[in-house]
């Protein structure tokens, strides 16, 4: 369970080579040595960051997970919940695809919402079974702020972030007098594989800054939060922004 101090003794990654959900790992593991379930497709990059969590003095397994591969989640969230009960949860997989191509491409827009709205609904409903047998954790869901309010120039993938956003935000209520709590989490512009070779957006953040602000959402348990914390000033006021304006606009 999670201790006086916030941290858990054990964590589930989904999307476990996933920049942020690994700088959240290592600052957990900077305050004790969590047990950590790595669920992702088998690759170099998955056993490097077993390997790299263990030198940190964590436990590690690892778990293979394909988000589209439905089929499969019951017996991967099976499999990470068999070593034991599983705190914190990290909701951490996704793809940011090419926006023109998305919008014209059927089998890209297909994957997209599959990885970044079915998937997350299948895993969400599994993890949130779990964890009401064991009686506590929380779920982190990585949302984004483009889901917030879509935006012409990536809206096939804002549109699966707002699905996942709504859905993560519901399953908190659902949950909120079961003991389980979910922390979503909308970071803008993220400096990660995800993102290489983009140009960056104003308020950009680092994995790093997103992992400090999932630590201290969850150890204050928060519903929600935004990284860096004025995104959401600046979204609050883009979300009333009339829509012949909008559109003008450089986003």
């Amino acid at each position: 369970m999670i201790n006086a101090v916030g941290t858990p003794q054990s964590l589930l990654l989904l999307g476990g080579t996933s920049d942020i959900a690994l700088a959240i790992a290592r600052l957990y593991a900077a305050g004790g040595h969590p047990r950590v379930v790595l669920a992702a497709r088998p690759s170099e990059r998955r056993r490097a960051a077993a390997e790299e969590l263990r030198q940190l003095g964590c436990g590690v397994s690892e778990v293979d997970f394909d988000a589209r591969d439905s089929a499969s989640h019951d017996r991967a969230i099976d499999e990470a919940f068999a070593g034991g009960d599983s705190d914190v949860a990290i909701v951490a997989f996704g793809l940011l695809g090419d926006p023109e191509r998305a919008w014209t491409d059927p089998e890209l827009a297909l994957e997209l919402a599959e990885v970044n709205y079915t998937a997350p609904v299948h895993v969400g409903v599994l993890l949130a079974g779990k964890m009401r047998a064991q009686g506590h954790g929380r779920i982190v869901a990585l949302s984004s702020v483009a889901g917030e309010r879509v935006r012409r120039s990536n809206f096939v993938y804002g549109s699966t972030k707002a699905g996942f956003d709504g859905f993560f935000l519901g399953l908190g209520e659902a949950l909120r007098d079961s003991g389980v709590g979910v922390l979503v989490v909308r970071p803008g512009f993220v400096h990660s594989k995800m993102t290489e070779g983009l140009d960056a957006a104003p308020l950009s953040v680092t994995p790093e800054q997103v992992a400090e602000a999932v630590v201290d959402g969850v150890r204050h348990n928060r519903d929600l939060i935004w990284v860096p914390a004025t995104m959401r000033a600046v979204m609050s006021g883009l979300r009333h922004v009339p829509r012949p304006l909008f559109r003008k606009l450089p986003l």
